[in-house]
């Protein structure tokens, strides 16, 4: 056989084995798996998005911010972690501010978040938990830990004219546990706890 022939034959070896594994890997495996997610756990492999009257609000886990078109926050609404995502909780630009705890214009951001929760929620700048001012590594953090849940309660219910109480009992309702129940730490998924706030004002109407 002449070393053309044999390198000629080399040549649709190589096609043939990169078409077999592109349709293999490439449509086959891809479509097995998505209709395993589809069977399986189709909320999840949908992006667990949340629906409140059939509109999609959200996703479980994506967090997002409760303000008015300024920036400013809602003060009948619990409020997220900050976000470092683009313009803030940008699901395309997930990211954290990769400042450093030194780093002045961290300082200055934090200080300026504690004022503002200082003053939102009257408490001591002491009392502020480390997540109410400090974005995820993600940017797009949904929970915030129950100490900054509970820090809004006061707020919430003055400004929708509820019992605190009442958002208090809410708030620890809504309280997860570790995963596992040991790994990492009780959260509150703020999305999640908004709505059922909804719902305990429309109820209260």
């Amino acid at each position: 056989m002449s070393p053309l022939r044999g390198s000629s034959r080399q040549y649709w070896v190589a096609i043939r084995a990169m078409l077999v594994l592109t349709l293999l890997l490439g449509v086959l495996y891809p479509l097995a798996i998505t209709v395993i997610g589809q069977v399986a756990a189709p909320a999840q492999a949908n992006g667990s998005l949340v629906r409140v009257d059939g509109r999609v609000v959200g996703s479980s886990l994506i967090g997002q911010g409760f303000t008015d078109a300024d920036g400013n926050a809602l003060p009948e609404w619990f409020q997220s972690r900050p976000s470092a995502a683009g313009d803030g909780w940008d699901a395309a630009a997930s990211s954290g501010s990769n400042l450093g705890p030194n780093n002045d214009d961290l300082r200055a951001a934090v200080g300026d978040r504690q004022a503002a929760i200082a003053k939102a929620d009257d408490v001591r700048v002491d009392d502020i938990p480390a997540d109410a001012v400090t974005a995820s590594g993600s940017g797009l953090d949904p929970h915030i830990s129950p100490a900054y849940a509970r820090l809004q309660v006061q707020r919430v219910a003055d400004a929708r004219g509820l019992g605190v109480a009442e958002v208090s009992g809410l708030v620890e309702s809504m309280i997860q546990g570790r995963d596992l129940g040991y790994l990492g730490e009780p959260t509150v998924n703020v999305l999640q706890l908004n709505i059922a706030l909804a719902e305990m004002d429309t109820g209260n109407q």
